[in-house]
């Protein structure tokens, strides 16, 4: 049986600050401290090779960027100790008996205003990061003489470092999944910005293998953020809200850094190098650490870490209710954790199957088609600056589509549109695949069909990961956003494993191929199970069963 926890504004602590965010912060700050420090180290070694413009490979690592290194390498385990929960196993185990719901028809309130706004910048940084492995492959195979479309000579493909980068996405995706659910939202979010940081000295490393390890490890930060950012929505955001402003900045505000990210590649590799590309993680990193001051923790979270004055303060402001389970009372004990098999359990065992293949689907695009377009371009005799504004221009076309597609999740309904968006997805690539590099004489036909795949993909993998944020139980939903993003990643890592066996970038028509068939599969999936999540409840659209009496 249930019973209604009251939390009220008298309960709220006037005291709460943000020293009391998370467990340990004096060694979270020294480790933010240590790891920025090692960051601008690096920096001299960069501008002293201004006069050779920028070009850095084979240097000699001088002692300030030696340094800076061993701060690194101090300041992340500090940091990382510092957002560690006290008692993480009661935690886990107190989580199951809560949950927190947002009122179905409370009002937006300045406080849900406030955090959409700060998740929009954050999903914008956090786009730009992957996406900027498209606009550095050109300059960087060049530099380190690697083998590409535009440097076809080269021994070692460039591919290498799209694979490091989505390989570690794929891992980040599982294991901040995990960690959302045990150690909180926000302490996830803020962690992976710190990796943004110190994954920014990429563009001082003088060895491409050294840039193998430090893309590796942004990607980790990258594929952990967007699940665990959704989650943390989807739990506080009132149902008649929720799934259009979800989309929304899951795909428009993400179509908007991938356009930040072609504008700034144009606009700044031609003076300072493709390496200026990965060290504006500095500050766009420090800026999502700074707005994390803003970001509540998950309201389920706090209550079951025993901090209810923190939880009563968010809830009030968000106009929200929390319900707790009598752990006595034996209709309260519930189903054992699965694990990630979570998603195999009936009902969501066929909308899991398809939602699978089209996350892997939506990575074969946007890693195999969307990451090779630049490269490509100039294989097809484009220049460099030309190739990065069709891009752009492509990008921010599709801006209005995405707004329209949107809201068309938020007010027509969840399932359908995303067997549209998809069915659009599959429909331009099927033109890239008829057209083949003949595309590339039509200016006109050339922009038209990359509008779907550079910004209806991004909006595809958001809309998947935002689906998945409302269609899996609060117990578990972290770690199934997460398992969406990371199969995005897996479709994408695949994809790039078999450019690097076969030495070769792959043309635009045969990348297209790649994507098209397995959206066209998990679309027939998803039509036939998928379910309806509008303005529904999440205890209603996923309940989470009892585990029976004699099971117990």
């Amino acid at each position: 049986m249930l019973r209604m926890t009251a939390l009220t504004s008298a309960d709220a602590s006037d005291s709460v600050g943000p020293w009391r965010r998370f467990a340990h912060p004096v060694p979270f700050w020294l480790g933010t401290i240590a790891c920025t420090a090692g960051v601008v180290l690096h920096l001299p070694m960069y501008y002293g090779a201004r006069s050779m413009g920028y070009h850095m490979a084979g240097m000699r690592p001088d002692a300030a960027m030696l340094t800076g290194m061993a701060l690194i390498v101090a300041g992340l385990p500090t940091a990382l100790y510092g957002l560690l929960p006290r008692a993480s196993g009661q935690i886990r185990r107190r989580a199951q008996r809560i949950s927190v719901r947002a009122l179905d028809d409370a009002p937006l309130r300045p406080r849900h205003v406030a955090l959409l706004l700060i998740i929009s910048v954050a999903v914008i940084i956090d786009v730009m990061k992957p996406a900027t492995l498209s606009f550095v492959s050109p300059g960087m195979a060049a530099e380190y003489g690697l083998k590409s479309a535009t440097t076809p000579h080269g021994h070692v493909p460039v591919a290498w470092l799209p694979l490091a980068g989505i390989g570690g996405t794929v891992l980040g995706s599982l294991a901040w999944g995990w960690l959302g659910d045990r150690i909180g939202r926000r302490s996830s979010i803020l962690f992976a910005g710190l990796l943004f940081v110190t994954t920014s000295i990429c563009g001082a490393m003088p060895g491409f293998s050294w840039n193998l390890f430090m893309c590796f490890l942004m990607g980790l930060g990258v594929g952990g953020m967007l699940p665990i950012a959704f989650a943390l929505l989807a739990e506080i955001i009132p149902a008649r809200h929720r799934g259009w402003l979800l989309a929304l900045i899951g795909g428009g505000v993400a179509g908007v850094g991938y356009v930040l990210t072609s504008w700034l590649s144009g606009a700044l590799i031609p003076h300072y190098s493709w390496r200026i590309m990965w060290l504006i993680g500095l500050p766009t990193g420090l800026l999502l650490i700074a707005l994390n001051h803003w970001i509540p923790e998950s309201p389920r979270y706090l209550l079951a870490a025993g901090r209810p004055d923190e939880a009563a303060e968010i809830l009030r402001e968000l106009g929200a209710a929390a319900t707790s389970t009598d752990e006595d009372e034996p209709d309260a004990r519930q189903a054992p954790d699965r694990g990630f098999r979570q998603v195999l359990v009936r009902p969501l065992r066929g909308p899991s199957l398809g939602l699978v293949i089209l996350a892997i689907g939506a990575g074969l695009v946007t890693y195999g088609f969307q990451l090779w377009i630049p490269t490509n371009l100039q294989h097809l005799g484009f220049t460099s600056v030309n190739s990065d504004y069709i891009v752009r221009n492509a990008a921010a076309i599709g801006l209005p589509i995405s707004l329209g597609v949107t809201l068309l999740y938020g007010y027509w309904s969840t399932r359908n549109t995303i067997i549209v968006l998809f069915g659009l997805l599959a429909a331009a690539l099927a033109g890239f695949v008829i057209a083949g590099d003949s595309v590339a004489h039509n200016h006109a036909l050339l922009t038209v069909l990359l509008v779907i795949p550079l910004s209806g993909t991004s909006l595809a993998t958001a809309v998947v990961t935002v689906y998945a944020a409302e269609v899996y139980s609060t117990g578990f939903r972290a770690r199934g956003t997460g398992l969406m993003a990371g199969a995005t990643k897996a479709g994408g890592l695949a994809i790039i494993a078999l450019v690097i066996a076969a030495t070769t970038t792959p043309s635009i028509a045969l990348t297209a191929l790649a994507g098209m068939v397995p959206l066209l599969l998990g679309i027939v999936i998803f039509a036939r199970f998928g379910i309806e999540t509008r303005r529904r409840r999440l205890e209603e659209i996923s309940p989470v069963p009892a585990v029976p009496p004699a099971a117990a």
